[in-house]
């Protein structure tokens, strides 16, 4: 087994984003498109995500499917047809989008047969990530582009070994949604903390603080082991925070770093509508003209 005092010093490569939900929360618009391709504007959300892990230097990426998600991985293919048709209309513009799109980052894929948990999610990667420290994105949310994340967490891992978690506050009543640190000072630096302790999704009387785990992790290649080691936990699921709980009890290291940007979470309906209304409003080919329809139509009462 990897020690934590090898596992310092190895830079990870890889990413791994978990994308086999059945997105209940959509439904019926998920039956037949994956809800990590609705659209936030004109690009959809896992792309996004992609496009996060490649500007921190990793272009190997892993995406957890699963049954009727294939559209995912075509969205990552190249499209000579369409490409041809633009170059004979001369619109370079949408051409550039449309083969970036394959340019991005190697996507390969794996299948979990069962939505049984983001641990046994994880788990199905192990045999593409080895024995090398890797991150792991999940598919409903991603940070702002010009205040990113990544690359300070691949950095911290690095450096320390061991587990780097994304860190964010939440409402006191919103604990029961997520996995919860409790934490105490670190010396890495401003805003990263080390981690004493994780429950996943406790109430609000018993969360040890209002730090809450947020869909972006550093892990070291023992994560696998620990994960085949866990039972099934909150909702009879293999939680990815029982796992990481054990490494933590077992002596390796965990940090966490707390997110001040802003955190786009397309996991619920509500949270997806706010992302496209936000990302629409800061664009520069339709942003103002948006924002004064929008300021209309909320001063209009909504009604149409």
């Amino acid at each position: 087994m990897t020690t934590n005092a090898q596992a310092s010093g190895r830079r990870a490569v890889k990413a791994v984003i978990p994308a086999a939900g059945l997105a209940t929360r959509f439904l019926p618009a998920t039956k037949a498109v994956p809800k990590e391709l609705l659209p936030v504007v004109d690009r959809p959300v896992l792309q996004y995500i992609v496009e996060e892990a490649a500007a921190a230097g990793i272009t190997d990426v892993l995406l957890v499917t699963g049954r009727g998600k294939t559209s995912m991985v075509d969205h990552f293919d190249r499209r000579p047809d369409v490409e041809a048709r633009l170059e004979e209309k001369g619109d370079r513009e949408r051409l550039a989008a449309v083969r970036r799109t394959s340019e991005l980052a190697d996507i390969y894929t794996v299948r979990q047969g069962e939505p049984l948990g983001l641990g046994h999610a994880v788990g199905t990667a192990a045999s593409h990530v080895g024995d090398q420290p890797f991150a792991v994105l999940l598919g409903d949310e991603f940070v702002e582009e010009d205040k990113p994340l990544l690359p300070a967490m691949i950095e911290l891992q690095e450096r320390t070994g061991g587990i780097v978690l994304a860190l964010g506050e939440v409402a006191p009543e919103e604990t029961s949604r997520y996995g919860i640190a409790s934490v105490a000072r670190s010396d890495e630096g401003d805003d990263i903390v080390q981690v004493t302790g994780l429950v996943e999704k406790p109430s609000p009387d018993e969360a040890p603080s209002n730090l809450a785990v947020l869909g972006r992790y550093i892990l070291p290649a023992t994560i696998f082991e620990a994960i085949a080691d866990t039972k099934p936990g909150s909702g009879g699921e293999i939680q990815l925070t029982d796992a990481m709980a054990q490494l933590l009890a077992d002596g390796t290291p965990v940090h966490g770093i707390i997110y001040r940007g802003h955190r786009y979470d397309t996991g619920m309906p509500l949270g997806y509508l706010q992302t496209v209304v936000m990302l629409a409003a800061k664009r520069d080919d339709l942003g103002e003209e948006f924002r004064s329809w929008l300021a209309e139509f909320v001063a209009g009462g909504a009604k149409g």
